[in-house]
């Protein structure tokens, strides 16, 4: 059977339509970022934790991520989570009961995702962008902890090591926590990346540490900082 061809033209005219409304886009990205910068500047020295907003409060590692928390404030950190449930609740359940700094970087959702209960209120902000809350993870984190997740931890845990790798930030620790569920990840990354295709080099692998711990997950932050001062990423 004959495919038919499409008879569809590009409107040049049309196009430029788009290009200015796009234009005018740029003031609503800018409202992010400076209200970003304003909020995160004041909080101090914070670390990321990431994980699925799907783990339940019966889970382990939900128990994990709140005694990864509490630890982290004990230390003098405060706890940057994406706002959400599941193991973001966690994390800021934990920083709360630690006394510490809750932070929590919301983003609109089609499918609504509301903040947990246990933010600071004052430290709650709430994003339209994807591109712009990641941002403010980046250049405020002082470490990524890595729960395990979905799609969008792997988006935010490979963004970071680029950036990282690349020189675009600086340098901070990177921990993903739960060996039985990242292994298989770092193995392929070894064998196939690595040892097989090459498309990456030994030091790369140095970027990422795994434990299955709080308190190793902990101890890496605070051996980094020992040696490293404390300041945004870029």
């Amino acid at each position: 059977m004959e495919e038919k061809k499409s008879t569809k033209k590009v409107n040049p005219k049309n196009w430029q339509n788009i290009k200015a409304e796009n234009t005018w886009e740029i003031f609503k990205y800018m409202a992010e970022f400076v209200e970003g910068f304003e909020t995160l500047t004041k909080i101090g020295p914070c670390v990321s934790i990431f994980g699925s907003a799907r783990t339940k409060p019966n889970n382990k590692y939900y128990k994990l991520a709140k005694d990864i928390a509490y630890l982290l404030t004990q230390h003098g950190f405060g706890v940057i989570t994406g706002g959400g449930p599941g193991i973001m609740e966690a994390a800021n359940l934990g920083a709360q009961k630690g006394n510490g700094k809750s932070v929590g970087i919301n983003i609109e959702l089609p499918f609504e995702q509301s903040a947990n209960q246990f933010i600071d209120q004052d430290k709650l902000i709430t994003f339209r962008y994807f591109f712009t809350r990641k941002t403010m993870f980046m250049r405020y984190s002082q470490g990524f902890i890595v729960m395990p997740g979905g799609f969008g931890t792997l988006d935010e845990l490979f963004e970071a090591i680029t950036l990282i790798q690349t020189g675009k930030i600086d340098h901070f620790p990177i921990i993903l926590v739960g060996k039985s569920y990242w292994q298989g990840l770092i193995d392929w990354t070894k064998k196939v990346m690595l040892e097989g295709e090459k498309n990456i080099s030994p030091d790369d692998m140095k970027l990422i540490n795994i434990v299955d711990t709080a308190d190793d997950a902990v101890e890496i932050i605070n051996k980094f900082y020992d040696r490293t001062s404390l300041k945004p990423n870029f």
